[in-house]
């Protein structure tokens, strides 16, 4: 599946509306109280109440973008950037100078920088190494045993990201650290996004501190891979290798700050998402038996018996629109904020400068507005004849414009190997204890998923 990006045509000149206001609202806390006690349901039925609507987080007024014409038009659009809650949410991971969270010239620069390691036709040197670690995947668990799926997914998650982008040999404990210091950072972070309340969180609470060891470790796993590079000398072609030689608008080397948000974007928000869709395609495997035999038919029929490698995935079509229907139903990013830069419109509604919007690719991808049977897990739905009936911008998991992932084709192929691999050799049982259903975080993921792999 590919989402185009095209520039809407310029709206006719009217008269703007005020958005309307959602309902449920209570003093001090606003809708945040329902953004806490059941985010994706309030989130999904906003759409009711208008293609814009406005919420109220505290004192803020935040405007709910619902309709996907105008998430698109939204991100294609130079009157808005990135900021607002989110991304104030996570300035204490992700910092103000790495790509994720930079705008303008800098940000533009950095993407220079690193998109020559996300091209298309720099993808397949990662492939031997994709295929090592699905293989060794499937190896490490045992016929019968119970699988933590939280773990192993960010294992394999931050161990191909940083073989690849990082050539990192060292990543099997401090992938187990970032695993449990992200499941903290990530839920402390939603929670001061959707509630403000500052001093609160200075307070000495037994939550507070655990959330800042967590934020501590985080930032102490980057500066050791990077000091450790500095200190071997090796300069392997890589992305670290690329930041720190890297040159600012004024031909200087960049700041040693910048290098360092660089390599937290690269290792945790990137592991979070692709380990977050790893639990979700292990969760869709089990409960949906069927698919997980197609794709293992799909497979022996198109490697003839021999394990699966980088170069079968684009043969792998089944298998790539299983992924892709297990993003649009658990988008491991489930909500998005952006911030308008001048007065401006969306879909006629007035939009002050300064304001700050929101939209939820969760709620936008299970539309029944866009799908047909929108809940129903169909991997169909993305074959040539369905997909020209998904109306544009319903579906964009890296997002689209200036702004979309440099990481798509290579998330891509890697959760398409992962997947190819693990249903060729493993059928997929929940066992006792296991419970899929879905933490709401930053990211979306199984609250815990504990899978036994039976032997085909």
């Amino acid at each position: 599946m590919t989402v185009e990006s095209v520039k809407p045509a310029a709206p006719e000149a009217r008269e703007l509306r005020e958005p309307p206001l959602a309902g449920g609202g209570v003093p001090v806390l606003g809708h945040g109280w329902k953004l806490v006690r059941d985010p994706l349901s309030f989130m999904a039925r906003l759409r009711d109440h208008g293609d814009v609507v406005r919420l109220k987080l505290g004192p803020k007024t935040v405007y709910a973008v619902t309709a996907p014409a105008l998430t698109g038009a939204m991100a294609l659009s130079t009157d808005y950037i990135i900021a607002g809650p989110l991304w104030e949410s996570l300035e204490g991971l992700l910092g103000k100078e790495g790509v994720a969270t930079a705008n303008g010239p800098t940000h533009r620069r950095q993407r220079r920088t690193i998109q020559p390691a996300f091209r298309l036709d720099a993808i397949p040197a990662y492939g031997p190494i994709m295929e090592e670690e699905a293989h060794a995947l499937t190896e490490r668990w045992k016929p019968g045993e119970t699988v933590d799926c939280t773990s192993e997914s960010f294992r394999i998650a931050v161990r191909i990201a940083a073989r690849c982008l990082l050539r990192g040999d060292f990543m099997d404990e401090r992938a187990e650290r970032l695993c449990v210091a992200l499941a903290t950072v990530f839920q402390g972070m939603y929670r001061r996004m959707v509630i403000p309340a500052g001093p609160l969180y200075r307070l000495p609470l037994p939550a507070n501190r655990q959330f800042n060891r967590a934020l501590a470790d985080l930032h102490l796993l980057v500066d050791e891979i990077v000091a450790e590079r500095r200190e071997s000398g090796q300069k392997p072609d890589d992305l670290l290798t690329a930041l720190l030689a890297a040159k600012d608008e004024n031909g200087e080397p960049i700041g040693e700050q910048e290098i360092h948000d660089q390599v937290v974007a690269i290792l945790t928000p990137g592991s979070e998402t692709v380990a977050s869709t790893i639990m979700w395609l292990l969760q869709v495997l089990a409960e949906h038996p069927e698919h997980a035999d197609r794709v293992c038919s799909e497979v022996e029929s198109v490697t003839g018996g021999r394990p699966v490698a980088f170069e079968d995935v684009r043969a792998l079509r089944h298998t790539n629109n299983v992924v892709v229907e297990a993003m649009r139903l658990r988008p491991a990013v489930w909500i998005l904020t952006r911030r308008a830069v001048r007065d401006t419109e969306l879909g006629g509604y007035r939009i002050p400068a300064g304001a700050d919007l929101v939209y939820s690719p969760y709620a936008i991808q299970r539309d029944g507005r866009s799908y047909a049977d929108n809940l129903a897990f169909d991997p169909d739905r993305w074959l040539p004849d369905r997909v020209k009936d998904v109306p544009k911008y319903a579906m964009s998991p890296f997002s689209v414009g200036n702004r979309k992932c440099p990481s798509d084709h290579f998330s891509m192929a890697q959760l398409t190997l992962i997947t190819a691999a693990l249903s060729t050799k493993y059928r997929f049982e929940q066992v006792s204890g296991s419970d899929d259903a879905t933490r709401v975080g930053i990211t979306l993921r199984p609250q815990r998923l504990l899978l036994k792999p039976v032997p085909r």
